[in-house]
């Protein structure tokens, strides 16, 4: 058996070549068409949907990975439900899926949000991991122009010892898909420019229509999609399915591109 042979490469080369290419990568971002905050099923396919149309998109993710609840589906058990018509979106991705009773789809949770990832990323979309949003950057009557990050782990960090600045990213359009804790909308919220209802009870049925009906634009330069639509208008919340975040996703990015457009 031929024994591979690897270039000679040393430690300074593989550590420069991160922090050089994440520099880069970072430097290019800090000023984008888009900021999604939260890469979800909503998030992944705002982001593919977005740099598929050449919009600057960047996803960022609080965890250390990708696709929220997606992977796992519901209680703990990794297969996810989508009720059609948006097993559509399943067969567009590669999925394999089988129809379990009239109008509902069983996919297995990790095939699934590996395939969403995967056509982010070969659309264009770039991530930011282990970064959580902090705050909004706001400009001239209140529109967001921006987002406050800092590292995720900074959290964890004693009080007395959390003195670590964060630092912001410009933006045209910042989109909320950071489920039912909707954290972008909630600032607005604290700073008294908008009213959130807070979801309601489980109701599958009610919710999936609703929360693609309600998915866009609820302050100059912020759109919600996913499960934080619920909880900015009151809505039902959804329970273990994925088909709304799915469209609602689709329908975030066509609100955000009429917004570049405008």
């Amino acid at each position: 058996m031929d024994t591979a042979i690897f270039e000679r490469v040393g430690e300074k080369e593989v550590t420069r070549a991160i922090v050089t290419e994440f520099c880069k990568q970072f430097s290019e971002y800090v000023e984008t068409d888009c900021v999604i905050i939260g890469a979800g099923p909503a998030g992944l396919m705002a982001g593919r949907a977005l740099a598929k149309q050449g919009v600057k998109t960047l996803i960022v993710e609080g965890n250390n990975y990708l696709g929220g609840g997606f992977w796992i589906g519901g209680y703990l058990m990794n297969k996810v439900t989508v009720r059609a018509p948006a097993h559509r979106v399943l067969d567009d991705l590669g999925v394999p899926h089988s129809e379990y009773s009239p109008g509902l789809h069983v996919a297995d949770g990790p095939h699934a949000c590996s395939k969403l990832i995967a056509a982010a990323c070969d659309a264009g979309a770039k991530f930011a991991n282990m970064t959580f949003f902090e705050d909004v950057v706001l400009r001239k009557e209140n529109r967001i122009g921006g987002v406050v990050i800092n590292w995720t782990p900074i959290q964890a960090l004693p009080r007395e010892i959390t003195c670590v600045d964060p630092v912001a990213i410009e933006t045209k359009v910042v989109l909320d898909t950071t489920g039912h804790d909707a954290c972008v909308a909630k600032k607005l919220q604290e700073r008294g420019l908008l009213d959130i209802a807070g979801f309601g009870g489980m109701w599958v049925e009610q919710s999936e229509d609703l929360v693609v009906k309600h998915t866009g634009e609820i302050w100059p330069g912020l759109v919600v999609a996913g499960m934080a639509v619920a909880t900015v208008h009151g809505l039902p919340r959804m329970g273990p399915t994925f088909g709304s975040m799915l469209l609602s996703g689709e329908r975030a990015a066509q609100a955000v591109l009429d917004i570049l457009k405008r």
